[in-house]
């Protein structure tokens, strides 16, 4: 049984997405490319854009869900509320079409690649490359986070049909934490 998943990174000037398809055992980059939007000066041009660019790939792909990162934070109020606008029409193209959407904090889907939440933009593309058949060979340094995205959400999928207790925090992913304790009881999976 083939499973597809649409993975996003959102943004107002460039939306990555990818398209990962699933069959047996082999993981396939079936698209994997980004939106560029900078040339479009009206922002509300660039909404309608991704929604009606994604709508498309939605119809033609057929994904089960779409995960999508979720911004986290960012110096500039006003590029925050447009990056949330970006990832609310990438989100509506999903669920207009009756595709569920999870979403994922940038630190998650780095762990699930790299099993690192801090690790780079290469070692990500590196490890996606080792594992997912991808193309051209080729995985551009902005095309590598919504394939990871996509990653991720398999990872997840398979880790609860497996019988493998997925961690969810309440907590903000980046709060620090000073008891040992706690770490191993919400990470079982990484004691050997």
């Amino acid at each position: 049984m083939s499973i597809v998943i649409l993975g996003i990174d959102p943004g107002s000037r460039n939306l990555g997405y990818s398209v990962l398809q699933l069959d047996g055992n082999r993981y396939t980059a079936l698209r994997c490319d980004v939106l560029r939007l900078a040339h479009m000066d009206d922002h509300s041009e660039r909404l309608q854009y991704i929604f009606d660019y994604l709508t498309n790939i939605i119809q033609s792909c057929n994904p089960i869900v779409c995960a999508i990162e979720t911004p986290v934070y960012g110096k500039d109020p006003l590029a925050m509320l447009k990056l949330g606008r970006a990832q609310a029409a990438a989100m509506l193209a999903a669920t207009s079409n009756n595709i569920p959407v999870i979403e994922y904090y940038p630190k998650t889907v780095k762990k699930a690649v790299t099993g690192r939440g801090n690790a780079g933009k290469e070692q990500v593309a590196f490890m996606l490359r080792k594992v997912i058949h991808l193309p051209d060979e080729k995985l551009s340094p902005d095309a590598t986070d919504d394939l990871a995205v996509a990653w991720c959400h398999l990872m997840r999928e398979s880790q609860q049909m497996n019988g493998v207790p997925v961690v969810s925090r309440k907590k903000h992913q980046n709060r620090k934490s000073s008891d040992w304790s706690e770490f191993v009881r919400d990470n079982p999976e990484r004691i050997r």
